[in-house]
């Protein structure tokens, strides 16, 4: 049986989360792939610094959704719909260096 085309993908060196992943049995699981847990622990200020990194994320997202489809996947063929995420990736990104000049 054949895999997929391309390198094999690498784990990431760590993962970062939010206080809704704060249990034990979620930093074992993770560990167990060898991979360094960064989980932010419910009960302390929010001064860790992981916030910054997830807004990143969460924004990008958000304008992606700005796009009626990808908000809700029509596209059963994952070529198409992966046409359509670098589109909308791309047209952000011009968006953001229109406004800038």
């Amino acid at each position: 049986m054949r895999g997929k085309r391309g390198r094999p993908r690498r784990r990431p060196d760590v993962v970062l989360a939010d206080r809704g992943y704060d249990h034990d049995k979620y930093r074992k699981q993770v560990r167990a792939l060898g991979i360094r847990p960064l989980i932010a622990r419910r009960g302390t200020e929010h001064g860790s610094g992981l916030g910054k990194q997830r807004w990143v994320v969460e924004q990008a997202f958000a304008l992606l959704h700005h796009f009626r489809r990808l908000r809700i996947r029509w596209e059963v063929r994952n070529d198409i719909h992966e046409a359509f995420l670098s589109l909308g990736c791309a047209l952000l990104c011009w968006r953001r260096l229109n406004s800038l000049c």
